[in-house]
């Protein structure tokens, strides 16, 4: 890996094999079974532009439990950049008080500028419409687990991305890494002018991977390994949009209905989340929540163990993880969530 994580275009499968091995030596400390102290005295800097729920608390947790500290940001209007700071002020300035930085900002590249001006770790935690490269990579590592647990492999596999195709940045990332690997096929599915950039579409078919580009999930007719559905942006549509899409929302909605008709027994239904769950959002169906084959919170628990691996890897101190390994002294529910599997 480089000395920063900004896209996955910096990764081959070599680099994602040993961070995911580094993942796997981590999960007894991400399940909460034992306790490492091997970023004692490190902090973190998480300077998050934009609004963040679930990756600025999970990059918080994977810091910790590697035994660092914190120190947490949110939002422009209190910071120096509101007042005319230029990033590269900014990240000189916060690079003399942290040993790491994960940020997020709306404008596409700001991060990689950001990080071009100081040599202090920095993790893109999402930059517009761009790429979010940890989030790719937890599902990636979600997507080889669970393939693990029932005997299959990712050559092949046919993966249904479904959703805001245009300005979802996970998926934009996501493709980039499954590209890596060898040929499966992908089925892109997304209102008008939400479709996939075209400039992926090529990548995909340039590495030999079958594309197939459907108006609706109705025209899904081979089965499915991997469903990835993404929130549908509305508040990016215009008045055209919102009325080709109000004709026929159903045709973007994953629902038990569409798994029972396209699905088999093992296919997986991921999500980045948030999913919205209001009525009429046509969002990731929670009729699907009793559904073993939905993994959207085994997904997010899966960002622990792959983001603590990133901070190790970048750190450079995965060499210590067996030898500082104790065992927790606090109870740990058997299962955190009422319908998760034991």
């Amino acid at each position: 890996m480089t000395p920063h994580l900004l896209s996955v275009d910096d990764l081959n499968l070599d680099a994602l094999d040993e961070l995911f091995s580094i993942a796997e030596r981590l999960e007894p400390v991400a399940r909460r079974q034992k306790v490492t102290r091997i970023l004692e005295g490190a902090v973190l800097g998480n300077l998050f532009f934009e609004a963040s729920t679930r990756t600025r608390i999970s990059f918080n947790t994977a810091f910790c439990r590697l035994g660092g500290t914190v120190c947490d940001t949110t939002g422009f209007t209190f910071s120096s950049m509101a007042k005319g700071e230029s990033l590269a002020d900014t990240s000189r300035v916060i690079a003399g008080y942290v040993d790491a930085i994960v940020m997020r900002h709306p404008d596409r590249g700001s991060v990689a500028e950001f990080a071009s001006a100081i040599n202090v770790p920095v993790i893109n935690g999402g930059d517009g419409p761009g790429e979010h490269p940890s989030q790719a990579l937890l599902d990636l590592y979600t997507i080889r687990k669970e393939f693990a647990r029932i005997g299959k492999t990712i050559a092949g596999a046919h993966i249904l991305m479904t959703g805001d195709l245009k300005y979802g940045r996970t998926v934009h990332s996501l493709a980039k890494l499954l590209s890596l690997h060898a040929p499966m096929h992908f089925t892109l599915v997304a209102p008008p002018s939400l479709e996939m950039p075209v400039n992926l579409i090529e990548m995909l078919m340039a590495r030999g991977h079958r594309v197939d580009i459907l108006d609706s999930l109705d025209d899904v007719t081979t089965a499915i390994d991997v469903v990835y559905a993404t929130r549908i942006q509305k508040e990016r549509f215009t008045e055209e949009m919102h009325d080709v899409f109000s004709g026929r929302p159903e045709a973007y909605h994953v629902n038990r209905a569409f798994m029972d008709r396209r699905a088999t027994p093992q296919t997986i239904i991921m999500h980045p989340l948030p999913r919205d769950s209001r009525p009429g959002a046509h969002d990731l169906s929670t009729d699907l929540d009793t559904d073993p084959r939905l993994a959207i919170f085994r997904q997010t628990d899966n960002g622990i163990p792959v983001r603590m691996a990133i901070f190790a890897k970048l750190l450079e101190v995965d060499h210590l993880i067996e030898g500082s390994l104790r065992d927790v002294t606090w109870k740990v529910p058997p299962r955190l969530g009422v319908n998760d599997r034991v």
